[in-house]
């Protein structure tokens, strides 16, 4: 990172620190699913912009990217939780057919997911009686529904790149305002040193 002299910084802050008395850029509302939490959402927003601190507009809307993509993350992190329980009966069903037979595995694990308590008893005493757990039936869920795991899986990882890509842009414009600002600094330095000799001939003259 690069390091700012004091008399840069003091610049670094007049010219591009964000002002109270500017307006926030015009942002869209956020593109929430049923059930999603605008308040969650508008917090994590304040965290990321007090974290990164946007120096202008244009950081401002990157700032806006990094919390969509860390939103849509999340999103894509608890809908592949949610996709796995919703199909943990065809995972059970599946493990159950080797025991006790297609036609009564799907009814008994239909009556599971429905928490039937007969059919959650005899779902336990079936596992327990081969030697299985719910991690024995989450492996058969987490089989059962491995292609639609690995695409969203794809689609986290995109989100990250993305998020990871925006912050590096972030980063390569403050090192590129930093460097103007040295170069400003040492151009207004350079106009003083010569006016000091230029003034300092004059009066030896």
């Amino acid at each position: 990172m690069i390091e700012v002299i004091p008399c840069q910084r003091r610049m670094f802050q007049s010219r591009h620190e964000p002002s109270r008395s500017r307006a926030a850029p015009a942002f869209a509302a956020p593109v929430l699913l049923e059930g999603e939490d605008e308040a969650l959402y508008a917090k994590l927003l304040t965290q990321v912009t007090a974290a990164v601190a946007p120096t202008d507009v244009i950081e401002e809307f990157w700032v806006r990217d990094v919390v969509d993509l860390l939103w849509e993350a999340m999103r894509l992190r608890r809908l592949k939780a949610s996709l796995l329980r919703s199909s943990t009966n065809k995972g059970l069903e599946q493990l159950l057919t080797s025991l006790i037979g297609y036609i009564e595995a799907a009814e008994l694990a239909n009556g599971w997911y429905a928490r039937e308590k007969d059919a959650v008893k005899e779902v336990q005493k079936l596992l327990d009686s081969a030697g299985l757990t719910m991690d024995s039936v989450m492996s058969q869920t987490l089989s059962w529904k491995l292609n639609d795991v690995e695409r969203i899986d794809q689609m986290l990882a995109s989100a990250e790149a993305r998020r990871h890509m925006v912050l590096r842009e972030i980063d390569r414009h403050r090192a590129a305002v930093t460097l103007r600002l040295q170069l400003a600094a040492k151009e207004v330095e350079d106009a003083e040193f010569s006016d000091v000799s230029a003034k300092g001939h004059s009066e030896t003259a």
